[in-house]
């Protein structure tokens, strides 16, 4: 049964249609996702995701057992269905207890899409009025966290194969669009369009392009754009060509003396 499931848990190729319709009519039919998936799929499909999201990722038994964003997501899905039957006690010291054992926090309250994948996971935080998109992926230390103390939506809401960074911070009850990405340690506090990439503190979009597919996310990081390098570079030309112009005068001022004097 392993080996079975270890075989099918290949990569998912990305559309060669460069863009994405949500039906992934563009791939085989076992690995289009079921609209309505028994427990046994889900665990496919979760499992499937990881080998899709983390190269790391060598057998089914590591990923069962040592992934701890993987259980992070298979707890909270356990502690949300306690919490929309009102047993919100229970649900709570669940997920206390997740926590304890992942290093994870994520609120019974909050919603969690399908194929969603923490990799390592350490410090992530999701708050209660959070919503977390289908096909996301977020690293180490993400806070979605609140800015205020109403019992109200105070938490964002992330769209569909969003990348989110190492120890990124996402405040408030703003949209995250589809496919954007979220630069590691970036401080989001407005809402960010649809394919766009956002970095710095507070983040500042600085580039928006359209994606291949939410499913197969683009783990680059390094090619971010670094937006205060650009603008000291920048700076800096506007200077030397300043300082040119001062010396061209100065030269002319220079000359037209002479001619006076001569």
């Amino acid at each position: 049964m392993i080996t079975q499931l270890q075989r099918k848990s290949q990569p998912i190729s990305c559309p060669s249609c460069g863009s994405c319709c949500g039906c992934c009519d563009c791939l085989p039919a076992e690995d289009r996702p079921q609209p309505r998936p028994t427990g046994w799929q889900r665990v496919r499909e979760d499992v499937r995701t990881v080998f899709t999201k983390d190269p790391a990722a060598r057998s089914v038994i590591e990923v069962l057992t040592s992934y701890p964003g993987l259980h992070a997501i298979w707890g909270h899905r356990l502690s949300h269905w306690l919490w929309q039957r009102g047993l919100h006690f229970p649900a709570r010291f669940l997920s206390h207890l997740i926590r304890w054992l992942t290093g994870i926090e994520i609120h019974p309250g909050a919603t969690i899409g399908r194929r969603v994948f923490i990799d390592h996971g350490m410090g992530v935080v999701i708050g209660e009025t959070a919503e977390v998109g289908d096909d996301v992926l977020m690293y180490k230390g993400v806070v979605l966290g609140g800015v205020s103390l109403e019992q109200k939506k105070r938490h964002p809401t992330i769209g569909r194969g969003v990348v989110i960074g190492s120890n990124a911070v996402v405040l408030g009850p703003i949209e995250v669009g589809d496919n954007a990405k979220i630069g590691s340690g970036a401080v989001v506090v407005k809402p960010v369009p649809a394919n766009a990439t956002v970095v710095g503190v507070p983040g500042q979009v600085v580039k928006v392009n359209g994606v291949s597919c939410p499913r197969k996310p683009d783990l680059h990081h390094e090619q971010l754009p670094d937006v205060v390098s650009q603008h000291l570079q920048e700076m800096s030309e506007r200077i030397e060509a300043l300082e040119a112009r001062i010396r061209e005068l100065d030269e002319r001022g220079i000359d037209e003396e002479m001619k006076i004097w001569a």
